[in-house]
């Protein structure tokens, strides 16, 4: 598998990023099976040729949708046609902090300014109904913060994303879309989308495929990549159930520090914020607090990581493990329920070696009939999904 690069920071060839595509938009391939995948395979390649087996061992019931080479070959060629560029998860650009977290998009969508996402980022967040002081408040932050030499992380939503991006055009911002990058939303937001990719210090990111249109089930996914992409998290105002929560939560779960800014308790676009204090968040009333507490860590933005998946030449990887047996996939099988569970007590309940355990896991992932969950955690598709 010839691959441009130090094995560190590898620059994937146009065959090899084709196949990448192909996995990636394959059914039932998303970043956690993508990355499995190749650890065991070693190459997209040759993962492609293992799909159908694997699925239909696992018991799917159906044939798997596997992304014929022309359609990837069409969206590379259309993102050429629109100026934009595909980042593999090795290649050196890509922003180094998302690379840290599991699961990480195999692939990104970029338009802009790439060295930009070189720059330690933090993500400022908020209510899309956001109050005239949430506003100033989200601009003044994401003005000082910029100015500290951190670019700003927002997902261009109504309000406090919106304010949060126009302030750091200056300074270095960086959009996370929920669909693909020729489908931004909210249309209202266009303008504001092409003055930051105009810019010298502007990008904007998607792991959707071109012409995907965004659903609601697409925006914690992007809430997902603001979080990864960033060192720290602020959240200017949040109702008590609101996608700024779920991208607490995420940022939570990624390790980085998570701010809130403090609201009246009469205002509902401060309780979420109010309750994130409460819970330990970082209260935050100036560029400063941000500043001071990120600082020490801004070194995370250009120190390697740990790839998660191995990119070695095919004949170092070892593919000669033994597959499962049926019986251990009946055991995994019936170890497993709609609970969320972690890999180590399949391990100790199963008494199966965890390779085999890994493996089965995959074959149900690719088939259709296993969840993935934060923290490891696996369960069974409920029955009634999978009619």
């Amino acid at each position: 598998m010839a691959i441009v690069g130090d094995g560190a920071r590898t620059v994937l060839t146009d065959q090899q990023k084709l196949a990448w595509l192909r996995l990636t938009r394959s059914e039932n391939v998303g970043p956690v099976t993508f990355h499995k995948l190749l650890q065991r395979f070693g190459s997209a390649e040759s993962a492609l040729e293992q799909l159908p087996d694997l699925s239909q061992r696992g018991g799917a019931t159906k044939n798997l949708r596997i992304c014929p080479a022309d359609d990837a070959e069409r969206e590379l060629d259309l993102a050429r046609q629109l100026g934009l560029q595909m980042l593999a998860l090795t290649e050196p650009d890509y922003p180094p902090a998302l690379r840290m977290i599991d699961a990480a998009p195999p692939l990104l969508t970029i338009r802009g300014n790439l060295h930009i996402l070189e720059r330690p980022s933090v993500a400022i967040v908020g209510s899309r109904n956001a109050s005239m002081v949430g506003v100033k408040m989200a601009r003044s932050l994401a003005t000082g913060v910029g100015q500290a030499g951190f670019s700003i992380t927002s997902g261009l939503a109504r309000g406090i994303d919106a304010a949060a991006h126009d302030a750091a055009i200056a300074t270095g911002t960086i959009a996370v879309l929920a669909g693909g990058m020729d489908r931004p939303y909210p249309a209202q937001n266009i303008p504001l989308l092409d003055d930051i990719c105009a810019s010298h210090n502007g990008i904007a990111v998607s792991e959707m495929p071109l012409g995907w249109e965004p659903r609601a089930r697409d925006f914690p996914r992007r809430n997902r990549l603001i979080a990864g992409i960033s060192l720290g998290l602020v959240v200017v105002e949040a109702a008590k159930r609101s996608g700024s929560l779920i991208s607490a939560r995420l940022a939570g779960e990624f390790g980085r520090l998570v701010f809130a800014v403090p609201g009246s308790p009469l205002d509902p676009r401060a309780i979420g914020t109010n309750d994130l204090i409460k819970d330990g968040a970082l209260l935050t009333s100036e560029p400063q607090d941000v500043i001071a507490a990120l600082t020490p860590m801004a070194g995370m933005a250009s120190t390697p990581a740990q790839l998660p998946l191995r990119l070695e030449e095919e004949d170092d990887v070892s593919t000669n493990d033994p597959s499962p047996t049926q019986s251990g996939r009946q055991r995994v099988v019936q170890a497993l329920g709609p609970s969320p569970v972690e890999i180590d007590d399949l391990v100790r309940l199963t008494q199966l070696p965890p390779a085999e355990i890994y493996m089965v896991l995959l074959e149900l992932d690719l088939a259709g009939r296993l969840e993935r969950h934060p923290g490891g955690l696996v369960s069974m598709v409920p029955s009634h999904r999978l009619s």
